[in-house]
């Protein structure tokens, strides 16, 4: 039978780097594509349920693909329970920069859509790429100069391996990400804690009024073992994730807390 796999993004329809995926994917796969119709970065894994949803079927580089005026979660859901797609798997990217931390893939679009396929069954894969200059980050990805032979490969790899071994049991999601220039091997990985230094920017408009941007330089580096180490190294980070959000560890802790409080 042949393979199927929903590919979404977050970077929007257009993407570069959603089309490097599926030209990639379309090797081994009958690929779907389902994605937002705008750029939808940060949005994490956030739903449309306070506005109807548009869905356009669109002519892409000749190829037919659904655009969704909505989140990637929505894009992900309108590819399973209106298409009825029925993917063995589902793909999330390429993203046109990193998603690494745990400040990364609680925010970042391109995961909340693959954590919303796993969260329907659906083992998926969240796919990103480093950039050497944050501005690339908020160019128009449908333009973007970016260069993705060496994150297709990392694709076919990742994947390939998934469909002759089977996806790990345990995980819900695979969050890949590719260094700009890959000069070591594959490394699994755990969540640095950020990636970025948060700072806030005060700044007044043309009326003096105050207004705000949230910025912040990259960590320059995390411990071994982690994602934003790995990927400084030039290694490509493959970082298993799962749904489950409780912290085992602090259960006893939490018990004793509540213990005789009635």
């Amino acid at each position: 039978m042949t393979l199927k796999i929903l590919l979404t993004n977050d970077d929007g329809i257009n993407s570069k780097g959603l089309w490097a995926a599926f030209q990639e994917l379309s090797k081994i796969a009958d690929v779907t594509v389902v994605a937002p119709a705008t750029q939808q970065s940060a949005v994490g894994r956030s739903i449309s349920i306070f506005e109807p949803l548009r869905v356009n079927e669109v002519n892409v580089n000749g190829r037919v693909a659904y655009a969704v005026g909505g989140r990637p979660t929505d894009a992900v859901i309108i590819g399973l329970f209106s298409l009825n797609l029925k993917p063995d798997f589902v793909v999330s990217g390429i993203n046109i920069g990193e998603n690494l931390s745990f400040e990364s893939v609680m925010t970042s679009g391109t995961v909340g859509a693959a954590l919303e396929a796993s969260n329907h069954g659906v083992p998926s894969f969240a796919f990103s790429i480093q950039v050497e200059d944050q501005g690339d980050k908020f160019d128009d990805p449908a333009v973007s100069g970016h260069q993705f032979k060496e994150a297709q490969d990392a694709i076919s790899h990742v994947i390939g391996l998934v469909i002759q071994k089977g996806f790990p049991k345990g995980a819900d999601v695979l969050n890949v990400n590719i260094p700009s220039r890959i000069t070591g091997g594959y490394e699994v990985t755990r969540l640095a804690e950020k990636l970025f230094v948060t700072g806030v920017e005060h700044r007044l408009d043309p009326r003096g009024r105050p207004y705000y941007w949230i910025n912040g330089p990259l960590i320059a580096d995390a411990p071994k073992g982690t994602d934003v180490h790995a990927v400084r190294e030039g290694n490509v980070s493959i970082t298993p994730l799962t749904l489950d959000c409780t912290a085992y560890s602090a259960q006893n802790a939490t018990k004793s807390l509540f213990q005789n409080s009635g």
